[in-house]
């Protein structure tokens, strides 16, 4: 009997080094016992295989006996312990593509005659890349998020620092020395957990941009640098994907929507080649005021809505232009240029 016991305890060593189920270990051992009890069957008594086996088949039944009831008395507790769980509450009934909780989240967009439900699934479908989360990607982010646009990503290799939270409002001082699009990433999906948020901590560059612009049906540029600007407008007009694009310094920012595949003209119709430095200084040298991104980020969101959801009249060649030190907003009208390097010549 001690040989069989040591082959069963072999047996189950073997299986667990190897990874093996729990329910193919028994099953050799199981395979082992039938085994033996044939040698106890088919041996004549005094026979050395049967006597090592333990020289009586009556052992192993009763031994078997009890393994079932233990067994089946385990199988009886389960059965007992699901029967007194509380069920788990239900799914949250669907209408369309949306649960009672975002029906009731969306409801001030739903009853807007421009956006409606038709509008509002729309965002859901999108899939919108904001290209900086700094200043103006800071209120477009959570508005975006807000509003329930279904896909959002956020590309930037920056990370959170105590000058920032003048006016990057969507990142928090307990978030100093974080990644900005972890920092938020959290607070996008604190305001709205029925969004995707897609981080991308790194910067944009030219052997990622187009695969990663592929991904999305529109783009929010938000950087803070000429090259990060021409690279995405680069990019998305090579791929027909409009661009929403802003600008700050000190009282004033600016906004355009740069679509070229719509008739619009693009970034580089209207601003061929970079300022000089010492004309276009930083904000880390100028100076910003802390609520002007708040101002033009929106402004940003509020663009995206339309161009999603297909409301009013976008910004599609006019560039706005707000002063916040004197209160006035002016709006230019803008023309493609036919010789411009990324766009000219295109089909519109």
């Amino acid at each position: 009997m001690i040989v069989v016991l040591v082959m069963a305890a072999t047996l189950w060593g073997v299986g667990v080094v190897m990874k093996a189920p729990r329910s193919a270990r028994w099953t050799m051992i199981g395979l082992l016992l039938v085994a033996v009890l044939a040698i106890q069957v088919a041996l004549p008594d005094g026979h050395a295989l049967r006597e090592a086996t333990g020289g009586s088949p009556a052992l192993w039944l009763l031994l078997l006996a009890f393994a079932v009831l233990v067994m089946g008395y385990r199988r009886f507790l389960l059965w007992v312990r699901s029967k007194a769980q509380v069920p788990e509450p239900a799914e949250p009934e669907r209408t369309g593509t949306f649960s009672e909780t975002e029906l009731n989240r969306y409801a001030r967009h739903m009853v807007l005659r421009e956006i409606g439900g038709p509008g509002q699934k729309a965002l859901k479908q999108s899939r919108v890349l904001v290209v900086g989360a700094g200043g103006l990607g800071s209120p477009a982010l959570l508005y975006l998020a807000g509003a329930g646009v279904g896909t959002i990503g956020v590309i930037d290799d920056d990370s959170v620092d105590s000058s920032n939270l003048q006016r990057q409002v969507i990142h928090r001082d307990a978030a100093i020395g974080t990644a900005k699009v972890f920092s938020a990433q959290e607070a996008m999906l604190a305001l709205n957990p029925f969004v995707t948020v897609r981080p991308y901590n790194r910067r944009l560059t030219d052997d990622i941009a187009g695969d990663l612009f592929g991904d999305y049906d529109l783009i929010l540029e938000g950087s803070d640098n000429f090259d990060t600007r021409y690279l995405v407008n680069l990019t998305a007009a090579a791929r027909g994907i409009p661009v929403i694009g802003a600008a700050l310094t000190q009282w004033e920012g600016q906004i355009s929507v740069w679509d070229p595949a719509s008739g619009a003209p693009c970034y580089a119709c209207v601003f061929p080649e970079a300022p000089d430095p010492s004309l276009a200084p930083s904000c880390a040298e100028a100076g910003v005021l802390s609520p002007l991104p708040g101002v033009v980020g929106s402004m940003m969101a509020v663009e995206a809505v339309k161009l999603l959801t297909d409301a009013g009249e976008s910004l599609r060649g006019r560039l706005m232009i707000y002063d916040s030190l004197y209160g006035e907003t002016r709006i230019i009208g803008l023309k493609r240029r036919a010789d411009c390097p990324v766009c000219g010549g295109r089909a519109v």
